[in-house]
């Protein structure tokens, strides 16, 4: 019997990412929750269509819900349903999660950004994360750091030998 080649089997699971998210935002605390969709939705997403790049979640009236995520509709999906690709889509959190984000957020001036939206078994999921805006010299030193960080492993590895 042939080994099963783990190289070509693909355990990534992510259906989108927020790459600016860090960069643009001290990344917190980090959440996950469910989403609740429509069928075509979920076709598309299955698809791989999706975009969360410009998306935010906010609070209403004790519920979370994410805006201006993007899943455009397939072609093939179906005629008689009305596919609004930048519709309010809710998150299912628990009213403790609740509670906790409407603290932090109100209190202390978080805000709440998507980071990346996934499956998991069956399962829409998606990670976001109390965040804090950054500022331009903020970036700077991040990039200043991530620059020094490689040149360090360049030097580290000629030095050995």
């Amino acid at each position: 019997m042939a080994k099963k080649n783990s190289k070509t089997k693909n355990n990534d699971n992510t259906i989108a990412r927020n790459k600016r998210a860090s960069h643009d935002y001290h990344l917190e605390e980090r959440f996950e929750a469910g989403l609740e969709l429509q069928g075509w939705e979920v076709k598309s997403l299955r698809a791989g269509k999706a975009n969360i790049a410009d998306s935010y979640i906010f609070l209403k009236n004790g519920e979370a819900w994410l805006l201006g995520a993007t899943f455009p509709p397939l072609l093939v999906a179906s005629s008689h349903v009305v596919c609004d690709p930048m519709r309010y889509r809710k998150l299912l959190l628990n009213r403790r999660e609740l509670d906790n984000l409407v603290g932090k957020v109100e209190r202390q001036g978080y805000s709440i950004i998507p980071i990346s939206l996934y499956w998991k078994h069956a399962w829409v999921k998606i990670s976001f994360a109390l965040a804090k805006g950054k500022q331009e010299h903020d970036k700077r030193a991040d990039v200043k750091d991530r620059e020094w960080k490689v040149d360090k492993e360049r030097m580290m590895k000629h030095s050995v030998r």
